[in-house]
């Protein structure tokens, strides 16, 4: 065998041999795994592991109005155990709810709440809110504190066009006062003088 034979010998081992031990890697092989694109945040901190985060806003080419809702998506799990306490939107919304109040999260135990209806809310929002924007959430836990989160706007559409708006909050109705037992009595009207009665109606006397 020559010289450049063994050259090219050995160059084609060197390109084999990487594709052979992806082979024997066999369907655990990190160039056989599919990672479906995930556009929300993750975050780890504190013992709390935070997984797709994102708040879902209106259709496309549409935006949720100044003083609506928009509902928040997301799977927590807690090393030690936790309680998710509150959640608030410094500048993008008045208030947040909790559907059923705080959340408890068991040790090493994923607390789904992707939908498809929100259990996490913003109300009042303070400002046009559709997809591509962003929103910053402070997550307040029991045990861990407070975690703020930059989380991205989703549009109600494509994988996220079947998820729910975030329920209707009934306005409270206001009922009529109830009117007085009775009315106030009338005071009696000021009567005229004898004296100016008896000029007034006195008539002058004829001759005859």
């Amino acid at each position: 065998m020559t010289r450049w034979n063994r050259c090219l010998l050995l160059g084609a081992i060197a390109v084999l041999l990487p594709a052979l031990a992806g082979c024997e890697a066999g369907a655990s092989a990190p160039t056989l795994e599919f990672h479906p694109a995930n556009p929300g945040t993750d975050v780890t901190q504190n013992g709390i592991t935070i997984d797709n985060l994102f708040v879902l806003g209106a259709p496309l080419g549409s935006a949720i109005p100044p003083g609506g809702r928009a509902g928040v998506f997301l799977a927590i799990e807690s090393e030690n155990g936790d309680r998710l306490v509150s959640v608030s939107a410094p500048g993008a919304a008045s208030s947040v709810k909790l559907a059923g109040g705080p959340i408890d999260l068991p040790a090493q135990t994923l607390v789904d709440l992707s939908g498809p209806e929100p259990h996490v809310v913003l109300t009042g929002l303070t400002s046009p809110l559709s997809g591509g924007d962003t929103v910053q959430l402070a997550l307040t836990f029991a045990v861990a504190g407070v975690v703020i989160v930059g989380v991205p706007v989703e549009p109600k559409a494509y994988d996220y066009a079947t998820f729910s708006p975030p329920p209707v909050i009934p306005t409270p109705t206001v009922s009529a006062k109830p009117p007085s037992a009775r009315p106030p009595s009338a005071k009696p009207k000021a009567h005229a003088s004898g004296s100016a009665s008896a000029s007034a109606s006195a008539s002058p006397s004829t001759t005859p």
